[in-house]
């Protein structure tokens, strides 16, 4: 029960966005969005070091230029009219309401839409970055994730059991088996991946999901 790639997930949120969107992608599998970004929608992607409207990943070594990266320190493309700016000034745009979406991975996110995505306790390393201010800019906020962790235990919880990024702030989670929205009534599931029954996710979810009679199956 595989479900999704990683690139898979990435097309799937990348369907969310909608031309004239401002969003930020945050490092993982969100930074993958913009390469699956339609021709004629035209999006304005933000990154926190300070830059505005850059587009796919370059995997080209010969088209790379080291200084220009995002805040995942990966090299980026320009797209007509991008522009640069001081980290003081992005995150002023983040703080100020101006990001309509942010792209964030997670490690766990639970019923109420509480996330947490900045640190492993048993590693007892992390960094928070961005994501706090990111996550309370009153954007929408997306969550790329794979549904399990690597152990098999679920990352979709009751209540998170890992230091929180912030409360109630989560709206979309899409994984490698589901497409799940965070309602006021909880945790609904929307579509699921090919080959992927609802049982199939409701068994590595710990939290009830609510499940409409006419669930989907993931458009790709």
């Amino acid at each position: 029960m595989l479900g999704l790639t990683r690139e898979l997930i990435a097309a799937r949120i990348a369907r969310e966005l909608k031309d004239g969107d401002y969003v930020n992608l945050g490092i993982g599998i969100p930074t993958m969005v913009a390469d699956f970004i339609p021709n004629d929608v035209e999006i304005v992607f933000h990154s926190e070091n300070g830059i505005l409207k850059y587009g796919p990943i370059v995997e080209d070594p010969e088209k790379m230029d080291a200084e220009l990266v995002n805040a995942g320190a990966q090299p980026v493309s320009l797209l007509p009219g991008a522009c640069f700016f001081h980290q003081a000034d992005s995150f002023a745009m983040v703080r100020g309401g101006h990001i309509d979406v942010c792209v964030l991975g997670g490690l766990q996110v639970s019923e109420l839409g509480d996330l947490a995505n900045w640190m492993i306790p048993e590693r007892g390393v992390g960094n928070i970055g961005g994501a706090m201010d990111m996550v309370t800019g009153g954007n929408r906020v997306i969550v790329a994730m794979e549904h399990t962790q690597p152990n098999g235990e679920p990352r979709l919880v009751r209540e998170c059991t890992y230091p929180l990024t912030a409360k109630g702030v989560v709206n979309t989670v899409v994984t490698n088996l589901a497409y799940i929205e965070v309602t006021p009534q909880g945790l609904v599931l929307k579509e699921v991946a090919p080959g992927v029954s609802p049982e199939d996710v409701q068994k590595v979810t710990e939290a009830r999901l609510i499940i409409p009679t006419d669930i989907k199956e993931m458009n790709l």
